[in-house]
């Protein structure tokens, strides 16, 4: 589903999606970190859904927002292209495939919620 942010790698674009709930990762440090996971990911100049969903830092821009479970915000990022999946050279695997990701979010802001 993230083949639709593939034509605009490199750009900076405002993006609206849902808030759905905080996590924790492992960093490479072997630090715990929280999340956050963002579902229904639409592109606002195309009015077209990009991602089913998306796991971001919980960054300090996305904490100066009160985030609640089903709140709406709209924020800028970039589009990223990554490599992702499974490598293990002893047995000759290498499932790797590259994706595309929002990376440095920025200008976080809660979306009107009126008549909802």
């Amino acid at each position: 589903m993230r083949k639709r942010l593939a034509s605009d790698t490199g750009l900076r674009t405002a993006f609206r999606a849902k808030f759905v709930r905080i996590g924790k990762k492992v960093n490479f440090k072997g630090i715990s970190e929280e999340t956050i996971l963002l579902t229904g990911i639409i592109d606002i100049s195309k009015n077209k859904v990009v991602a089913d969903h998306l796991w971001f830092s919980y960054t300090k821009a996305f904490q100066a927002i009160a985030l609640t479970a089903d709140i709406e915000i709209q924020f800028e990022a970039r589009i990223k292209q990554y490599t992702k999946g499974y490598v293990n050279k002893k047995y000759g695997i290498d499932n790797r495939q590259q994706d595309y990701k929002l990376s440095h979010p920025t200008k976080v802001k809660l979306v009107d919620t009126i008549g909802k």
